[in-house]
């Protein structure tokens, strides 16, 4: 057995996620993004499961993009209930026996049980276990001298060459509607730690005195987040739920209506420079965020209270990109989020997932000014919409 803390997570397989248009999600990656297509399904994987899939690599960021070609397949199931989005998030891991043993002992929901393939000289082991989050599922994989990305695909090798620098996942965001269950269950079954917290609402409402305030009078609306992480990984998962009063007016409850359950809203892509990069993703098509000028003309003071002194980036230059920064005791970190997929493409079915990308100068936190700021934006968004 190999000597693990928790469950012996490495670190993140991939990603999968079923997509509308692999043709689509194809340009997306490769064209906007520069990553590399690395692998591919092969026609014998694709008449077995149904399913049409292509990995995408940048950095350690791995992303399998899945999309449905006949009604009994995983990805129809999904699409069943719910737009494009994330479906399942894979883990590597040391020794999987001791995993799925540990996982088993915490009354983990387990889909089946391990499966073995050789070939070519190595060894792929795999099982899944169901979530909290609806159709949402979790695997764990293991590798023996097992060089590529799965059992029933192709090696490839096309495609961008990360020019934008994407190192790793920083961590996931997932919505909810009620944070409790999903938070034990990160502390329960997968023996995560809590690692932050917060809870605010945009028209500053004292919690406190929460019974006294009249809802009838209370604008915007507001949220409750718990990071839970892994220390052994070091990997992190926000979790969110709507906060009273307003409670159906929170972005959080509108992408619960809209991903027709919980789910992954965000995951957050790790860069070298965001800075740097921004404008170019930007004349290739991405699409960002608004953050108003008064958030960059607060940011130095606010900056100051919280313990830094100074940042190496103008400020006037982040405000033109749009790039958040937040931090404390002289360490900081920028953000900037990208449009969600629904109105990139100006279609619902299209989803409410988006990416998110940060640089870390020394802050390992998430950034309460920022995490408002995104709040705020993506009400705005929402408010724009509906007028």
């Amino acid at each position: 057995m190999a000597d693990i803390e928790n469950l012996g997570i490495k670190g993140y397989d991939g990603l999968r996620f079923v997509t509308l248009d692999l043709n689509r999600s194809r340009n997306f990656y490769i064209e906007k993004l520069d990553f590399a297509l690395t692998a591919r399904s092969t026609s014998e994987w694709e008449e077995r499961t149904g399913d049409r899939a292509e990995v995408f690599e940048a950095g350690d960021i791995r992303i399998e993009i899945v999309e449905p070609q006949r009604d009994d397949s995983w990805a129809s199931y999904h699409r069943q209930f719910h737009p494009a989005g994330i479906g399942q998030v894979n883990f590597e891991v040391v020794d999987l026996d001791e995993t799925f043993r540990r996982l088993e002992e915490r009354e983990a929901t387990i889909i089946h049980e391990i499966k073995t393939v050789e070939e070519d000289g190595g060894t792929y082991r795999y099982f899944k276990i169901a979530s909290p989050m609806g159709n949402l599922n979790y695997g764990f994989v293991e590798r023996d001298n097992y060089d590529t990305y799965a059992p029933g695909f192709e090696t490839v090798d096309t495609g961008g060459d990360n020019k934008f620098g994407f190192t790793h996942i920083d961590h996931l965001t997932s919505n909810v509607r009620t944070l409790k269950p999903l938070v034990d269950w990160f502390r329960d079954v997968l023996g995560m730690e809590q690692f932050w917290e917060i809870q605010f609402h945009t028209s500053d409402i004292d919690f406190d005195q929460i019974d006294d305030i009249d809802p009838d009078k209370v604008q915007g609306s507001g949220l409750k987040s718990k990071v839970m992480w892994d220390p052994e990984s070091g990997i992190k998962f926000a979790n969110n739920e709507p906060r009273r009063p307003q409670f159906f007016n929170s972005q959080i409850q509108k992408y619960v209506e809209d991903f027709n359950g919980g789910g992954v809203q965000h995951a957050a892509f790790a860069m070298s420079d965001i800075v740097g990069h921004t404008a170019e993703m930007e004349q290739r098509g991405i699409k960002f965020l608004h953050t108003p000028q008064n958030y960059y003309d607060a940011s130095p003071a606010r900056l100051a209270e919280q313990g830094v002194s100074s940042i190496d980036e103008d400020i006037d230059e982040l405000a033109e990109l749009g790039i958040l920064v937040d931090g404390q005791d002289e360490k900081y970190l920028l953000q900037i989020f990208m449009e969600e997929a629904a109105d990139f493409y100006d279609e619902p079915d299209a989803g409410p997932f988006f990416i998110e990308l940060i640089q870390r100068k020394g802050d390992d936190g998430f950034g309460g000014g920022n995490f408002r700021a995104l709040f705020e934006s993506i009400e705005r968004k929402q408010q724009a919409g509906q007028g």
